[in-house]
């Protein structure tokens, strides 16, 4: 026999019962205007329980128990699930709406008020989690960063809905990808929905959560090292790419691609320089640089002059003594290629072409300085762009806006969902296992 059709007396004495275990119980107790208000003890508990109360005073709520009671079971399911969304307590949080749910059938109206107020604490607290923004990821603008959830911000979204129920399983689906991994995982923990949460889906989870919310945008996988462009959130086009070693890892970011750079320079890193170009110099003199197109600056700036070979101490450098700026010219043999795209991350970390394109056989590409090297840059130019890629002039560093900005997420997925299972993927850079990314100086991303 179900709650709801057990007599009104029996049902109060259940949810008396079973409030106890975690909500003091009050069905049975005479109320006085002494007694504290009911609502506010129990959401003591809640981070965010003062912020409902004062909601519910001005607002009303969202009414959870209106029409057949659909919403607090589709609360209570997207609760249940909840570890998997990172939040460990979903599931007690679904046994006190079940409880509330009780509550709802009392006659005292300050019960009644609070069995509502219980669960719209209980979807704060949920909201609150998937929309944490990850500290994995490097957002480059502030206006990427998800806004923290506040009770009134997801309470008056939630009162707002036409359907409460299609609400919540919106919210909860966060974008595609996370919906079908996470339902997936859920699908297969069915036999054993206590389990805890196999933590390289949650951290995959994780990264999914701040996957741009647009219906076009350009993913960069580093575990798969290949680039996938969306539009309408499906994939319609994709190719490999190259990504930072396991010493240089590429790290996780969120941005926005606004324009493409023509003949771009490269600035080579400060370990080539140190390991490489240095040595070299001092073995085969100016010619290793002229041969090259390597040109030293006074500065990392924009506006940086060219300095004289013969004025650095090139020993120094090589010994990591001294630091200085080399600048490859736009020709054939650049490393960034014939186009560069460009966003802000505070890493100096871009996408662009190169001349090694053999390099795309290998199974493992994990192979470059930090950047992402691409496949077919035109093609990515041309999605970009929405046109031909065409050189303004054979000038350096021409810089050709994009008709729109295209959000870019470079991210490092290594379980993936297909036909309802899912795979894992080999975990390149450890950072399942606990690895983290460590930034870099300014000078050193610079150069990446």
């Amino acid at each position: 026999m179900s709650c709801n059709r057990l007599p009104k007396v029996a049902s109060l004495t259940i949810a008396a019962v079973l409030l106890s275990a975690s909500i003091p119980a009050l069905a049975g107790s005479k109320k006085s205007e002494a007694q504290p208000d009911i609502a506010q003890t129990y959401l003591a508990g809640f981070t965010q329980g003062p912020a409902v109360q004062a909601y519910y005073k001005r607002f009303g709520g969202p009414q959870w128990f209106a029409g057949n009671g659909e919403a607090v079971t589709e609360l209570a399911k997207v609760l249940r699930r909840a570890p998997l969304d990172g939040l460990a307590q979903g599931p007690s949080l679904a046994d006190q709406v079940e409880r509330a749910r009780l509550m709802a059938s009392s006659k005292d109206k300050q019960e009644r008020a609070a069995a509502e107020q219980i669960l719209s604490a209980a979807w704060v607290t949920y909201v609150e989690a998937i929309q944490r923004p990850s500290n994995d990821v490097i957002f480059g603008y502030p206006s990427l960063v998800p806004p923290p959830a506040t009770a009134e911000s997801v309470l008056t979204a939630a009162a707002a809905a036409p359907s409460l129920v299609q609400h919540l399983a919106e919210v909860s689906s966060v974008n595609p990808m996370y919906a079908q991994l996470r339902d997936a995982a859920w699908q297969q923990a069915a036999s054993n929905p206590t389990a805890i949460p196999d933590p390289r889906i949650v951290k995959n989870l994780s990264r999914l959560r701040s996957l741009p919310k647009t219906d076009r945008f350009a993913l960069v996988n580093i575990a798969t090292q290949t680039l996938t462009m969306y539009e309408n959130n499906q994939p319609v086009d994709s190719m490999k790419v190259i990504v930072g070693a396991d010493d240089l890892p590429t790290p996780m970011i969120s941005s926005v691609i606004y324009y493409a750079t023509f003949n771009p320079y490269w600035n080579v890193p400060d370990h080539l320089v140190r390991k490489t170009t240095a040595p070299s110099v001092m073995k085969q003199g100016k010619s290793y640089l002229t041969v090259r197109g390597y040109q030293v600056m006074s500065d990392w700036t924009s506006n940086a002059t060219e300095v004289s070979p013969d004025t650095i101490d090139w020993a120094a450098v090589a010994a990591g003594r001294q630091t200085i700026r080399v600048r490859q010219n736009p020709s054939a043999y650049n490393s960034m290629g014939k186009l560069k795209f460009s966003f802000a991350n505070g890493e100096g970390i871009f996408l662009h072409d190169t001349p090694s394109k053999a390099l795309f056989n290998k199974s493992q590409r994990t192979l470059s300085n930090g950047c992402v090297r691409l496949e077919d840059a035109r093609r990515f130019g041309r999605w970009l762009l929405q046109k031909e890629p065409v050189a303004p002039s054979a000038a350096a560093e021409q810089f050709v806006p994009l008709p729109v900005g295209v959000p870019v997420y470079i991210t490092y997925l290594t379980a993936q969902e297909s036909n309802g299972k899912i795979a894992f993927l080999d975990d390149v850079y450890g950072w399942d296992a606990g690895g983290r990314f460590k930034p870099l100086g300014a000078a050193a991303s610079a150069a990446r």
